[in-house]
């Protein structure tokens, strides 16, 4: 009668190399392949299981380690770069990927057996614990202040507020839009021409009080020049700009209506 023997039950292939590179104190970047073939092939030679797509899994990982094997016998192939291939290179690199999600799979389920143990209970604080407001002790908030040291510290918040004031902008009235129309000016010109058969163009402008009246009357000016109401003459260079009535009155309201 043959004496029994209980496996361990192992999550994959790659649990069971890793687990036979523990055992035998193997360096992972140094696997013996030959050795640990031999105690693969043995292990899964004493497996009793039913689930054969599990076990198809040990088979296919048990064909790559003869495959490392017979490549370990032959020469080792060299790479563009002039460098020997290593036939393990990539079951080690399955095998550090694994044990790395392994060890993480333990530290999540250490982390989660750690929260069970954790309990958590709101707070019950009255309401009248949480309302309350410590007097202030005025005694104690003075303290050594004076009448002096109080002046002092008002004097040196309002030049702090005073340093914020822009100089220059804060000078600035409201400002606000003025509605000047050019019909308007027009209309001022016309009436300024009754009492004025011919003037200059500064007195003209002097009648105005802004610079939006201004710039609309010198607009209203060209038009009744281009519409021959006016006519205009500078006699120097930097001269009075003279504007005299030529008489016309046709074609005025047109421009003033148009624009």
């Amino acid at each position: 009668m043959g004496i029994p023997v209980k496996l361990e039950v192992f999550e994959g292939p790659l649990d069971l190399l890793l687990h036979l590179i523990d055992k035998n104190k193997i360096d992972i970047y140094d696997i013996p392949i030959v050795e640990i073939t031999n105690q693969y092939m043995e292990y899964i030679r004493n497996m009793q299981r039913e689930d054969m797509n599990i076990m198809s899994e040990f088979l296919v990982m048990a064909a790559t380690l003869l495959d490392i094997k017979c490549r370990m016998l032959l020469p080792k192939e060299v790479t563009e770069d002039g460098e020997e291939e290593d036939p393990r290179q990539e079951l080690v690199e399955q095998l550090l990927q694994y044990k790395m999600y392994k060890y993480m799979a333990y530290e999540l389920k250490e982390r989660q057996t750690d929260a069970d143990c954790v309990l958590y209970r709101k707070p019950e604080i009255p309401e009248e614990v949480q309302e309350y407001v410590e007097p202030v002790d005025l005694d104690l908030l003075l303290g050594d202040l004076t009448l002096a040291k109080l002046n002092r510290i008002f004097k040196d918040v309002m030049r702090r507020q005073t340093d914020k004031i822009d100089p220059v902008r804060s000078r600035f009235g409201k400002i606000e839009k003025e509605e000047v129309t050019l019909s308007d000016r027009f209309d001022h010109i016309h009436e300024y021409m009754k009492t004025h058969q011919r003037f200059s163009f500064r007195q003209l402008l002097e009648e105005q009080k802004s610079k939006m009246q201004i710039v609309v009357t010198f607009l209203a000016v060209l038009e009744l020049i281009k519409v021959g109401e006016i006519h205009v003459e500078q006699e120097h260079i930097c001269g009075e700009i003279m504007i005299e009535r030529t008489g016309k009155t046709n074609g005025n309201r047109e421009a003033a209506g148009g624009d």
